[in-house]
């Protein structure tokens, strides 16, 4: 069945990563949940939500409603915590760019966390996609905006949609590590399931290509490339 990712790998027009367990090794808001003294019981509900026990909306909005974030606690938790980035990936994404492959980062976190990442891997931030918090004039969390894409189930496959019809993408894959990115394809016309950082059964068995470094995919590239 690799043998079809391949083919769309062959002839990319744009490449979209998921960010936490993917690109970074960290579950972002597992990190800032036990920043802010609340990893224990959020961690359960990032568990539930990855192998789809129920809504990503539902779990975000659970989950941030145990933490309740103040402007200054996810300020401190961005300088004190730098995420860090999962082998091999920096290089991927070079390879992709020197293809002139549009990347784009599409992600059920938080976009004041995963714009650093994007910096880091020289992604425009307009190619980022993931969840705003709100917080009160006095700094309290005040909830997420829950007209993001990215806030609702099935939120990816609808950015890659909007992506599609407004670029004009026709070959999109899609490199995640959970059962939000698997169900994604379709719309984007090949998955590739990650679990370089956790292996989730369910992706693990439906993805038709499965790797655990990037650097698979980076030879695949380079090898065509060549032919």
């Amino acid at each position: 069945m690799f043998e079809e990712v391949f083919a769309i790998l062959k002839r990319v027009d744009c490449v979209c990563f998921d960010v936490d367990s993917t690109v970074i090794r960290e579950e972002g808001i597992d990190e800032l949940a036990k920043f802010c003294g609340k990893g224990s019981e959020v961690a359960k509900l990032t568990s539930q939500a990855m192998s789809g026990s129920m809504t990503f909306q539902e779990a975000l909005t659970l989950r941030l409603n145990i933490i309740q974030p103040t402007i200054g606690q996810v300020q401190d938790f961005i300088r004190m915590n730098p995420p860090t980035l999962t082998p091999g990936v920096k290089t991927l994404v070079d390879v992709l760019h020197r293809r002139k492959v549009p990347v784009y980062l599409i992600s059920g976190g938080f976009r004041c966390i995963i714009t650093p990442i994007a910096d880091q891997l020289k992604i425009s931030h307009s190619h980022v996609f993931a969840n705003r918090l709100k917080f009160y004039f006095t700094g309290e969390y005040a909830g997420f905006d829950e007209n993001q894409p990215t806030s609702q189930s099935g939120g990816k496959g609808l950015v890659i949609q909007h992506l599609k019809q407004t670029c004009g993408y026709r070959n999109v894959v899609l490199i995640g590590d959970g059962v939000t990115d698997l169900e994604a394809a379709p719309p984007a016309d090949a998955f590739i399931g990650y679990g370089g950082n956790v292996i989730r059964a369910a992706v693990k068995s439906k993805a038709k290509w499965f790797v655990t470094n990037f650097n698979e995919i980076c030879n695949v590239l380079v090898n065509q490339a060549n032919v």
